[in-house]
């Protein structure tokens, strides 16, 4: 049986090899085997709340090493919610030690000195926004078009508009505007109008209201990733760290619609909510992100255009997972927050 392990760095498979007869404590090993973090530190639960920045404490989490996978009723491909500090499972980089300068030019540098010059990309722990809370009516015309008329084929996109709670820093989305737009499984170019959209802001400032987030939808045959599983497309990390970047608040939010289908084949439709991690919006803005995507490139994966530290490694790619920040995401009635 193979098991998607999801964490704040991305998503894994395991195979466990005896599903039957298999315990908690046996995934455990399994997890600290394949992910080098060390059972001590691991929490995991079947509960995707697991992830958020604070999760509440009624979280359910698999606390029993004893007790049989099997009593859990895990397909294959379920997923498994891991927590972990955050330096858990990065590698540790070698002690300092001097590298001779190249013939009579240069100084001598140490590891660190060349540490220090690249770039690491670190998981944010804590997102700006608090929590997000969508107006039902709002959330539930976005979705009805798309599940009616497009059948979730194609992508979706608009413009979040409503407040930011300054004490809070919660932020309450009360419409959602649409630009125009054509769509497809993996991408939306947004046709952007900067006088209509100078319209909907002034209307919207009428109204006590901003700008303050995005939400996109995500096609069912949107192309897969032949290394794994992933939350958002390298396409949508670009895309959604450029509009927080030209966003202007620190609590800009991101909102995820998708279908996602049951063994019974019916379907449910899921918000999530997150930010884009100060580091990914800082690397848009400084160039690093690739943003020219290839029809070959492997979705699950973010390109580099210089080489970048994450995970306690050089890398050029790093996984869209890993520039995520979860925010806690309810709803409210108009005029009722």
């Amino acid at each position: 049986m193979i098991l998607r392990i999801r964490s704040r760095d991305g998503t894994d498979r395991i195979t466990v090899p005896d599903p039957a007869s298999a315990t908690v404590a046996d995934l455990q090993r399994l997890i600290e085997s394949h992910l080098t973090v060390p059972v001590p530190l691991q929490r995991i639960s079947l509960d995707p709340a697991l992830l958020l920045p604070t999760p509440s404490a009624a979280v359910p989490l698999l606390a029993d090493p004893a007790a049989p996978l099997a009593s859990l009723r895990l397909a294959n491909g379920a997923f498994v919610y891991l927590a972990y500090p955050p330096d858990a499972r990065s590698a540790r980089p070698p002690p300092p030690r001097a590298l001779s300068a190249a013939g009579s030019f240069g100084k001598k540098m140490t590891m660190d000195d060349l540490i220090a010059r690249q770039i690491r990309v670190t998981r944010q722990e804590n997102a700006l926004c608090a929590a997000a809370s969508f107006d039902r009516d709002a959330a539930n015309a976005f979705q009805l078009y798309v599940a009616e008329s497009l059948a979730f084929a194609a992508k979706r996109a608009g413009f979040l508009y409503g407040l930011v709670d300054a004490e809070t820093k919660e932020v309450f989305v009360d419409f959602i505007y649409e630009p125009p737009q054509q769509g497809s499984e993996d991408v939306v170019h947004l046709m952007r109008d900067p006088d209509e959209e100078a319209r909907v802001d002034a209307i919207a400032e009428g109204l006590g209201m901003r700008r303050v987030g995005l939400v996109f939808t995500q096609a069912v045959g949107r192309k897969a990733s032949e290394t794994g599983e992933y939350t958002v497309s390298n396409r949508e990390v670009v895309q959604a760290a450029q509009l927080q970047a030209e966003g202007g608040i620190p609590e800009w939010v991101t909102a995820i619609v998708k279908l996602e289908v049951g063994d019974d084949g019916t379907g449910d439709v899921h918000f999530e909510a997150f930010q884009m991690s100060e580091i990914c919006v800082k690397l848009v803005k400084d160039g690093v992100l690739e943003t020219e995507i290839g029809d070959s490139d492997d979705p699950r994966l973010s390109k580099m255009r210089k080489e970048v530290m994450a995970g306690g490694k050089d890398t050029m790619e790093v996984d869209n997972d890993f520039f995520l920040v979860p925010v806690k995401i309810s709803d409210h009635q108009a005029g009722r927050k």
